[in-house]
């Protein structure tokens, strides 16, 4: 038998799998790495604890997972999206990269619409948003104006850790197209968008498809994680990409919802042709020649364990799911907003902060768990209602991450999302991607089509309860209020908290 490795680098850890050719999970290691918040609204990590924790766990899954080191063929990876990595002629790291969920760059995004206008849709076909990395850039150039000057090339996180074990260096397009620095539709680098901010052309990395062969890992990583030399490293995709992957999202038709630190509702798109007019995110995809549109809630399973963390440090999250299922549909009245870190879909509103709505004294710790679990699917059907008001087809979703952990949360969710929801049999997300970016590379299979029809099996599904889901809709246009109703207090609070 021979073996695959993916590796999923996430916010707050890395998860490495070793999958065999049918698609088992062979063996899982994780390790966590630390955020760096020096100030609200700021979020950093050293590009080197992506490395030692990757490496030490590559090490840890070749010692014990019993395979020998010969069988393990390749290699590939899925990456949090949108972080800026920078690099000097050396090719050393010069600050800590700026995360996906940092939003201090709400200036230059304004910046970016001011010169760019209708042009930024149409290049790039997303607006310009705190997450995405050239506000970052931009936000490098303005205040470390020094760190710009010496860089000679930037990095997305994955393509950064996937520098360091193979000495290469390349960005894909699936992870690029977060970047507002591609024009997604002839997959290239913009000239339009790079001369408007006075950048070099110079500092953006070569461009390769997902399952492009990159290269063999460096010696020096092979000693120290017990792998080969041979093995063939692939340059695998964005997590959102890769959870699509990972989940079969490959054809017209298929819907992902995921929740995890954040919580994303991912739908297949065929060609960049459909217009969103830029309330939800198109981006191609990891699979050639194709794309996906996505909507995003910031804080998604981060609000869960914001709650559990404050108020229930001593319980499970198991516990409290169970006790939520004892509160009835809608949380005795109760509603939540999960907007803890500013929120992006579709209000794209780096200030706004998270509500209770209707807390009166009859309300139990059950009620508010309800209404945080109910809060951040009512956040992602927003996403829903844009894509139904769109035109595309919303019947049938497949539910991936922390959401697809509990029976609540699914049936939460088809309830909400008026639609059949699939868990599948071996959930493992972006990581299972990056692993059949390999697989599919490696040739154990055709196409990563039928390598997901190898590798993916339903376990159980949920259909919408008729009574749940008219009482979800008569809540959702309550919790659709909730927003323009406190924006401003939210804004006031925000800047009141800035200023002390």
């Amino acid at each position: 038998m021979k073996y695959a490795i993916g590796i999923d680098l996430g916010t707050s850890s890395v998860k490495i799998l070793l999958v065999d050719q049918d698609g088992n999970v062979h063996s899982s290691v994780s390790r966590d790495y630390p955020l760096i918040q020096e100030k609200p609204g700021y979020s950093e990590q050293n590009p080197e604890e992506w490395v030692e924790k990757s490496i030490q766990s590559l090490k840890q899954l070749v010692d014990e997972s019993g395979v020998k080191a010969e069988d393990i063929e390749g290699l590939s990876f899925s990456g949090q999206m949108h972080g800026l990595v920078l690099l000097d002629s050396e090719h050393q790291i010069i600050r800590n990269a700026i995360l996906w969920n940092d939003t201090r760059t709400t200036p230059q995004c304004r910046e970016i619409e001011e010169k760019l206008g209708e042009r930024l849709l149409e290049i790039t076909k997303n607006p310009a948003l705190e997450g995405f990395t050239l506000p970052k850039i931009l936000w490098v150039q303005e205040n470390e104006p020094e760190n710009l000057e010496k860089t000679s090339v930037f990095l997305l996180p994955k393509d950064y850790l996937r520098f360091r074990l193979t000495g290469e260096i390349h960005a894909e397009y699936s992870d690029a197209a977060g970047t507002l620095l591609l024009d997604i539709e002839n997959k290239s680098w913009s000239g339009d968008m790079l001369q408007a901010f006075g950048l070099n052309s110079d500092i953006c990395p070569p461009l390769v498809e997902s399952g492009d062969f990159i290269g063999t890992i460096l010696p020096e990583i092979a000693e120290a994680t017990g792998l080969t030399t041979s093995v063939k490293v692939f340059a695998g995709g964005a997590d959102n990409a890769c959870g699509a992957i990972g989940a079969g999202i490959l054809s017209e038709g298929q819907a992902l919802c995921s929740i995890g630190t954040s919580g994303v509702f991912l739908s297949y798109e065929n060609d960049s042709s459909r217009d969103y007019g830029g309330r939800v995110h198109l981006f191609n995809h990891s699979q050639k020649d194709s794309y996906y549109s996505m909507g995003v809630t910031l804080s998604a399973g981060h609000s869960f364990s914001w709650f559990k963390n404050t108020f229930a440090e001593n319980e499970s999250f198991d516990q409290l799911v169970k006790d939520a299922s004892e509160s009835p549909a809608g949380a005795n009245g109760l509603l939540f907003t999960p907007f803890l870190v500013g929120e992006r879909t579709p209000y794209a509103d780096a200030k706004i902060r998270g509500t209770f709505t209707g807390i009166d004294s009859s309300h139990q710790k059950r009620d508010f768990t309800r209404s945080v679990l109910e809060g951040i699917v009512f956040s992602i059907n927003e996403t829903v209602e844009i894509f139904r008001d769109s035109g595309k087809k919303v019947d049938t979703v497949i539910s991936i991450g922390g959401g697809a952990k509990s029976d609540l949360w699914l049936q939460l969710q088809a309830d909400i999302f008026n639609a059949k929801v699939i868990k599948l049999k071996s959930e493992q997300g972006p990581g299972m991607g990056a692993a059949m970016l390999a697989a599919a590379a490696l040739n154990w299979y055709p196409s990563l089509k039928e390598c997901a029809d190898a590798f993916l099996s339903e376990a159980a599904s949920y259909e919408p309860v008729p009574e749940n889901v008219q009482r979800y809709q008569e809540l959702f246009k309550l919790y659709k209020e909730i927003y323009p109703q406190t924006a401003v207090i939210n804004h006031g609070l925000f800047e009141f908290k800035q200023n002390q």
